[in-house]
């Protein structure tokens, strides 16, 4: 099984010399925890695509660590440039035209490159050992539910990658807005996160267009990470509701979106303290434990919409999803 390491300055200087030799392992971010890899290393990236049996066509996110790395793998425009100074470090992901440096095994044979700059401190103690970018999608199999926590990734990917860098639980908990600028005077939001559509809008003093449920979401041709229509699922099926609890059978379990006095102890809940954010932070947590108690079915309360109920719907409707 992997080794669980403390992100001590020596675990991290192996950390980034074992990602510079081609091999990738699992580190944290403050959305959810990625299969990192040298991002301009064929082998890194094979090994990536292999070890979460993800389809060739669903791009890479690659991870930086300065808008000088930024300069060496895209075009960076006035509209990307206005977004990083507010809103990285931290969870949004701009789409913008890449350099040839980058491969197309990447990018899914796309001209554009998916990239973010995480705010996790040990990504960023990492990621300034590091002399590359670094691709790291979710360190989960393909299509299950996304970890937070390092025992979620040692409970799915243990057995085949030999280090995990344990940065403690997810802060944010959902993976990030996706936002795309490959034409800068029409930018697109493609994935809901904790940065909202109106926030981004704001920032750039144009309207985003939404268009998270207006994209092709099959398997083939994939613009962006995150927009399978099926996807972040457990192996329990989900029933989505709002407003009246379903009745349930002595085999189903039904996850509340916030805590209630009324609840008896068995009754569950993503947040104690009343916060969509708290919500959002559980989420991937919840779904996890809650697979491995092999319900019949799991019933989920949506969110409101807006803000970060939106990606939270959105994570809940695609977990939901018939296959």
């Amino acid at each position: 099984m992997a080794r669980i390491l403390q992100p001590t300055s020596s675990n991290l200087d192996d950390i980034a010399a074992y990602l510079q030799s081609g091999e990738i392992a699992a580190i944290p971010t403050e959305t959810v925890y990625g299969l990192a890899g040298n991002a301009l290393d064929p082998r890194a990236v094979a090994k990536i695509f292999k070890t979460k049996g993800r389809p060739a066509q669903n791009p890479l996110i690659v991870h930086i660590e300065s808008l000088e790395q930024l300069s060496s793998i895209a075009d960076i425009s006035e509209s990307a440039k206005v977004l990083a100074s507010l809103f990285w470090p931290g969870p949004l992901t701009m789409i913008l035209r890449k350099k040839s440096i980058v491969s197309d095994r990447v990018t899914a044979g796309l001209q554009t490159v998916a990239v973010r700059m995480p705010s996790h401190p040990i990504f960023r103690e990492l990621a300034r050992r590091c002399s590359f970018p670094i691709a790291a999608p979710s360190a989960n199999p393909f299509g299950y539910v996304s970890p937070t926590r390092t025992e979620h990734v040692q409970q799915q990917l243990g057995d085949q990658i030999s280090f995990i860098l344990d940065g403690g639980p997810s802060e944010k908990g959902l993976e990030s807005t996706i936002v795309s600028l490959s034409t800068p005077s029409q930018p697109e939001l493609l994935r809901y996160g904790s940065i909202s559509l109106d926030s981004i809008s704001v920032a750039l003093g144009i309207p985003v267009i939404d268009k998270v449920n207006r994209v092709d979401s099959g398997n083939s041709g994939l613009i962006s990470p995150g927009l399978m229509k099926k996807h972040y699922s457990p192996n329990t099926p989900i029933e989505l509701f709002s407003g009246a609890v379903p009745e349930v059978n002595s085999n189903e379990v039904v996850l509340h979106l916030f805590w209630n006095s009324d609840f008896d102890p068995k009754q569950l809940y993503l947040s104690e303290t009343g916060t969509m954010e708290e919500a959002a932070q559980n989420f991937y947590h919840c779904l996890q434990f809650l697979d491995q108690k092999h319900f019949n079915k799991i019933y989920l309360e949506l969110p409101p919409k807006g803000g970060i109920g939106d990606a939270l719907r959105d994570r809940m409707g695609r977990a939901a999803a018939r296959g």
